[in-house]
């Protein structure tokens, strides 16, 4: 298989395998999904292959994303994604518990959405 693109798309396509492989790997411990971990070491190395040496370096025989490159802005990103998730699901964890935490339904969905809403303007 064969994909086109751009400099910046495959920039932007590290950016994604980056950011997905630290959702699904980063709290796994030992147990990571070694088929992400490949697959984001094959792409880095053809970062550095293709003129982005400075997203790549090697640790322990494997190309792995360098320093500057996790220190580049991506966690702010993941940080940022992070946080909305935390507060959303508080805010629908709460709004449950104020209804004594029922199943979400069609007669009920809009109650709940207003609160998390009127949640979510506290949290800002």
């Amino acid at each position: 298989m064969q994909i086109d693109l751009t400099k910046q798309e495959f920039r932007s396509l590290l950016d994604l395998v980056y950011i997905g492989n630290w959702v699904l790997n980063s709290i796994r411990g030992e147990d990571r999904f070694q088929v992400y971990d490949d697959l984001e070491s094959k792409l880095f190395a053809l970062a550095r292959e293709n003129g982005m040496k400075v997203l790549a370096q090697d640790w322990e025989g494997t190309v792995v994303p360098s320093k500057a490159y996790a220190e580049g802005g991506i966690h702010e990103a993941i940080a940022y994604y992070e946080d909305n998730v935390f507060y959303e699901i508080l805010a629908e964890e709460l709004s449950r518990r104020d209804m004594n935490y029922p199943e979400i339904n069609e007669e009920n969905y809009d109650e709940i959405l207003s609160r998390m809403q009127q949640y979510m303007e506290i949290f800002q």
